[in-house]
């Protein structure tokens, strides 16, 4: 890892609406200058996407767009953030996912020429590769609309570049299913570290040939489908905790290749990244309740500086269109931490312990994300010599922060949360920290029929 020390290695300097490392945007907002945004997440009611419906599709798109910012304007907001997440379809048609993001862009553009209302569009093409097994990470026909998507997308107003990338997919489903952290942390952080080298490489070209902000990654494929499967109680809490923290080892490599943020929010390991790296983020908690349940509600804002919902249907429900909703949730909650912020450090600093302290202790997956928290792992994802290294020292620190709190009383867990404590210190203690040794290592336990290793670099 190229990071080897933390920008912000004071806990009480990890703040929300705060990065030592503000991003800029075309038409004004400062994201991590002192101010939280609204970041709103929306997609389509169930329907069929073909040439038939499209006109359908993008008459949705511009109803959001400008339902959300007329919305936006009568509640005096200073400033939101469009994520469009692509479907399928439109990754695959580049020509529509395109549409959709210029038919937005204008819209955008009316309101701030208009009312002054500062808005911009984070554009997030599908990982197309996904859908093949075994993928071809670096050779598949896939990445052709991906990046065309990319690149005429920015060009049409896109000017926040993210993907949920999934290298290293193939491993991890069955690893998680598993719980077999071996398989989390070679999925990670040998197959995705060298999948987001890869990929990323190319988003920041892009972003720099076109002017625009390389934003960054996800590892909501790998971290947020563990905390899912987590709540419907098919593996242990402890367990989709240390998988958050290995994917931070992944999802930095997008900032090593040039990306600036603000990431993105659905990973949760934006936080480290904040410490780490300095980069503002977005993350989201109780408003991204329309598309998963978590254990994040509240904790999840304690540093953030865009704030988001996850993705949204634009359906009706009775107050009005269900995105329009959402960007009220969000800007209430902006509002609160906008005026702690502008009270003074105290008042923010009293509003972050409340947010933390409802959360912290209820789950081991929030304990993690306390300010205190996520610089004691941070510091121990920095200080190794390898990535391997770092998530295995993170890992460790964040199940020592787990049995303190246990021993403690502050914090309790079923038995069979506590049991899986030793058997993952065991298997994390017995990765080496070369990345050779441990893929040869690995090798004979995995099935090689389900990756190709020459699609990583290997």
């Amino acid at each position: 890892m190229k990071f080897k020390s933390l920008i912000i290695d004071d806990p009480k300097k990890l703040m929300f609406g705060i990065a030592p490392k503000p991003v800029k945007t075309r038409r004004g907002l400062i994201i991590g200058g002192g101010q939280v945004y609204s970041e709103l997440n929306f997609t389509l009611p169930m329907m069929s996407i073909n040439q038939s419906t499209l006109e359908q599709v993008f008459a949705h798109y511009r109803e959001i767009a400008e339902g959300a910012l007329e919305h936006a304007v009568h509640m005096n907001s200073k400033g939101v953030v469009l994520e469009f997440e692509t479907l399928l379809e439109m990754t695959k048609t580049p020509s529509i996912g395109v549409e959709i993001v210029r038919i937005m862009n204008e819209i955008c553009e009316s309101y701030f020429q208009k009312y002054g209302l500062v808005s911009e569009i984070r554009l997030t093409p599908n990982d197309l590769r996904e859908f093949e097994r075994p993928a071809h990470q670096r050779s598949s026909s896939h990445l052709e609309p991906m990046f065309e998507l990319f690149e005429q997308g920015m060009i049409a107003g896109g000017d926040l570049l993210s993907i949920e990338s999934t290298g290293g997919k193939e491993v991890s489903d069955e690893a998680l299913m598993m719980c077999d952290v071996k398989g989390m942390v070679f999925a990670l952080a040998v197959l995705g570290v060298r999948d987001m080298q890869f990929l990323w490489r190319k988003i920041v070209a892009l972003a720099n040939k076109h002017g625009k902000i390389a934003a960054g990654d996800s590892a909501c494929g790998f971290a947020n489908t563990a905390m899912v499967l987590a709540e419907k109680k098919y593996i242990p809490k402890v367990f989709a905790t240390i998988v958050r923290v290995i994917s931070v080892v992944r999802s930095i490599v997008a900032m090593e290749e040039g990306a600036v943020g603000p990431d993105k929010d659905c990973g949760y390991e934006g936080p480290f990244l904040k410490a780490i790296t300095g980069i503002p983020i977005s993350m989201e908690g109780k408003t991204a309740a329309c598309a998963h349940l978590s254990p994040l509600g509240n904790i999840a804002s304690a540093c953030a500086d865009l704030w988001s919902n996850e993705s949204v249907q634009n359906i009706k429900l009775l107050s009005g269109m269900a995105p329009v909703a959402y960007l009220e949730q969000l800007e209430y909650d902006v509002r609160l931490m906008n005026a702690a912020l502008h009270a003074g450090h105290a008042h923010a600093h009293i509003l972050q312990q409340l947010l933390v302290a409802s959360d912290v202790y209820t789950d081991p997956q929030a304990l993690i994300l306390s300010p205190e928290n996520v610089i004691r792992i941070s510091r121990e994802l920095v200080k190794g010599d390898s990535y391997i290294a770092n998530a295995k020292n993170g890992a460790l620190a964040a199940l020592d922060i787990i049995e303190e709190a246990l021993h403690s009383g502050k914090m309790m867990l079923a038995e069979m949360e506590t049991n899986y404590i030793p058997i993952l210190r065991e298997d994390l203690n017995s990765i080496p920290d070369n990345e050779s040794d441990f893929i040869a290592m690995m090798l004979p336990l995995l099935d090689e029929s389900k990756f190709t290793l020459s699609e990583y670099g290997l």
